[in-house]
């Protein structure tokens, strides 16, 4: 009998993953990767070890996810060690508690090996805290691919009356009716809201307005990107270091190059 890891690689800076996770990496016979890490990471794998792409996307899945599952236990099933390599934290929206039912139900040991989920790390990168004493007490991380007809009615009432912050997945062709769900159960449609995509990468592109006018501001924004709603983007303008720190680096690097 093998081993799986299920490892979150972090929001994309190769940095950010942990060390229990490169361990996982290295140690692995089989490493089976989404399309959302960081493919330098790969380059840490053993010199034999397979790899296995099974990234998805909103219009393309090279896998399924049965097909993940069954991989999953083949290879464990055969005593290899397995890596499963997801972005962000495998159980925030990683569908890692599906594949560790998979494996609990073959008996199958396995590990879960946290990571930096993007709805923390993207909204840090951009100069945006979740929270903050004088403007968020709390945060609700959740999925922007809601119920529909009532049950979508009491999911976003429920929201807006229970955070001060909303960090929103998979929210970017929604964002029209996201806006307008939380306008209408209560939100001021004044209140900050940005998008951040590619958070923590060289590519990180950060977009803020508000609820009425984000959605012309963000034109042209497609995924992968965080949403953030809350008071907290305020902070943005004080805060975002990241863009200034790579910016200096570009401008040291092309006064170098020429």
């Amino acid at each position: 009998m093998g081993k799986v890891y299920l490892v979150g690689a972090g929001p994309g800076d190769y940095d950010l993953i942990t060390l229990k996770g490169l361990k996982a990496i290295q140690e692995a016979d089989v490493i089976l990767y989404d399309r959302l890490i960081n493919q330098q990471l790969l380059e840490e794998a053993k010199e034999n070890a397979s790899l296995i792409f099974c990234g998805k996307s909103p219009d393309n899945h090279s896998l399924t996810q049965e097909a993940i599952n069954e991989l999953l236990c083949r290879y464990a099933l055969q005593g290899k060690v397995v890596t499963r390599l997801k972005g962000g934290d495998p159980f925030v929206f990683g569908r890692g508690g599906e594949e560790a039912e998979v494996l609990a139900s073959y008996q199958i040991p396995f590990e879960i090996v946290p990571g930096i989920t993007s709805g923390i790390a993207a909204p840090a990168y951009a100069g945006i805290p979740v929270t903050h004493r004088d403007f968020s007490s709390s945060v609700a991380f959740i999925s922007g691919v809601s119920k529909v007809g009532k049950e979508q009615e009491d999911y976003w009432k429920h929201v807006v009356k229970s955070m001060d912050t909303l960090c929103i997945y998979m929210g970017v062709s929604k964002l029209p009716d996201i806006c307008d769900q939380l306008i209408k159960h209560g939100l001021p449609s004044t209140t900050p809201i940005a998008l951040i995509r590619w958070g923590t990468t060289t590519e990180q592109e950060t977009v803020t307005g508000t609820l009425a006018d984000i959605v012309i501001k963000a034109h042209g924004i497609k995924n992968p990107s965080m949403i953030v709603v809350g008071e907290v983007v305020k902070l943005r303008e004080k805060l975002k270091w990241y863009e200034e720190i790579r910016d200096e680096k570009e401008v040291l690097l092309t006064s170098i190059v020429g």
